[in-house]
């Protein structure tokens, strides 16, 4: 259920403290809280819970306010909490009429924002922030424009700047022979989880040859230098030993077993693995290093390889972004796991450029892969 609150905010000299003294109206959370327009996606946001069930919901402040703190300050979600629980600023900020010493929310609340507040309203704020702010100084260019004196319209204005970027993910660097190791352990796991309710009626554990496995990785991968020929016949081995986990799961399940025994994250993991072990298998047979919708991480299957050929960092692992500049201002125009071309999207940003603005940028500013026949035409 989601209620609004009718009494309106206080402004910051009017904030109620504990102690003698007034909030800063030059503090940066204040000046970044004058800027978001709250209100204008109160109603938007209310529209994903019911009027009349359930429990009250926190305002939309609240929500955006919590996971801007968040990516500002680069917690945690329970540091976060703590954070706000200590900052009258930050109090101020999420939308609070006074400060007080309790949480205002619980951090398992953070889980529940992220999933309501999505990257295509993120971009509808973003937008309005910008035009409203671009809007207040064309105003006082307009008082100063002949031309807009005459009632002329500007067809062609401003720099748009454009270019693509990856956002490294947090993952350890993957290697072919690293991922087919580490889908071997959790496929072990998995056999010992299963096994368990049978272990009376099967009574001889399957063998999973994990300690044998485990030195033949160790063998390649404690070395400094490897050839192909001992890397090739190193991942040959552990797809080996993995089929055979996969088979020994499948015994386990006509056997009696039940995947209900597994947690949710390993039944997650095992479909994963099954995709990892056919696209190792694909490359290890075809003799190649790529193959599409590469798997490079079993926490985070939608993880791809961005090939970027940039000088120390030829590959990144993360999502790609396609952004546009406009007088400082930065627009999120695409964002994805898997790799595209970034000069398909130039005439889209051009258009939502006309979009925003309501005229077309007097010049475009891009690199050379930006610069094929069709764009230049």
């Amino acid at each position: 259920m989601y209620r609004k609150e009718e009494q309106p905010l206080p402004p910051p000299e009017k904030f109620e403290l504990p102690f003698e003294g007034k909030l800063s109206p030059n503090n940066c959370w204040v000046i970044m809280a004058e800027l978001i327009p709250w209100d204008d996606f109160e109603e938007e946001y209310a529209k994903l819970f019911s009027a009349e069930k359930g429990a009250p919901a926190k305002l939309f402040r609240m929500a955006l306010g919590t996971l801007i703190i968040k990516e500002k300050l680069g917690t945690s979600d329970r540091e976060t909490i703590e954070q706000i629980r200590e900052n009258p600023y930050l109090q101020y900020f999420i939308g609070l009429n006074c400060y007080q010493q309790e949480p205002p929310l619980e951090s398992s609340m953070l889980v529940h924002f992220r999933k309501r507040i999505d990257g295509e309203l993120i971009n509808k704020i973003n937008k309005k922030i910008v035009k409203r702010e671009i809007d207040k100084s064309d105003k006082e260019v307009k008082k100063k424009d002949c031309l807009q004196e005459k009632g002329e319209k500007i067809k062609n204005k401003g720099k748009l700047i454009l270019d693509a970027t990856c956002a490294p993910a947090d993952i350890k660097y993957p290697t072919d022979l690293g991922i087919l190791n580490q889908a071997r352990i959790e496929t072990k796991r998995i056999i010992d989880n299963l096994y368990k309710p049978l272990r009376v009626k099967l009574r001889k554990k399957l063998r999973t040859s994990r300690k044998i496995a485990r030195k033949e990785y160790l063998k390649v991968a404690k070395k400094r230098k490897v050839s192909y020929q001992e890397r090739r016949k190193a991942i040959g081995k552990q797809l080996k030993y993995l089929k055979k986990n996969l088979g020994n799961i499948e015994d386990l399940i006509q056997a009696g077993a039940s995947l209900e025994n597994l947690s949710k994250r390993q039944k997650n993991c095992l479909e994963t693995i099954k995709k990892v072990y056919e696209q190792q298998q694909s490359m290890w047979e075809n003799k190649t290093q790529s193959v599409p919708q590469r798997i490079v991480s079993l926490t985070q299957p939608h993880i791809r390889p961005i090939v970027r050929g940039k000088a120390g960092k030829p590959i990144e692992f993360g999502a790609k972004l396609s952004v546009s500049c406009v007088d400082n201002y930065v627009f999120l125009d695409k964002i994805s796991w898997e790799n595209f071309n970034e000069s398909c999207h130039l005439k889209e940003q051009v258009e939502k450029y006309k979009e925003t603005f309501g005229y077309y940028p007097e010049s475009v500013h891009v690199d050379k892969i930006y610069r094929t026949r069709e764009n230049r035409n």
